[in-house]
């Protein structure tokens, strides 16, 4: 199961529910994906075929939203962790 969080700009934000428990989240693209860290701090964690003019978008994005995306992922995984 990976629910979304928010799509925008033509990218998915979502979670893997079964995956670590350090918080994070996954972005999607037409071109490939990527997964940011966000803690301790919010930096890429990998990517794939998405371009470093897609992470800077991305990475913007979760900036934008992060108090959402920290909401969603207290809800999705209620006990700290997955």
């Amino acid at each position: 199961m990976s629910p979304t969080v928010f799509r925008k700009d033509g990218y998915r934000f979502y979670f893997f529910s079964r995956e670590e428990s350090r918080m994070h989240v996954h972005v999607q693209s037409q071109h490939g994906e990527a997964k940011f860290w966000l803690e301790p701090m919010i930096e890429l964690a990998q990517h794939t075929g998405i371009s470093q003019r897609e992470i800077n978008a991305a990475l913007k994005l979760i900036k934008d939203n992060e108090q959402e995306i920290r909401i969603a992922w207290n809800r999705h995984f209620p006990s700290g962790s997955n």
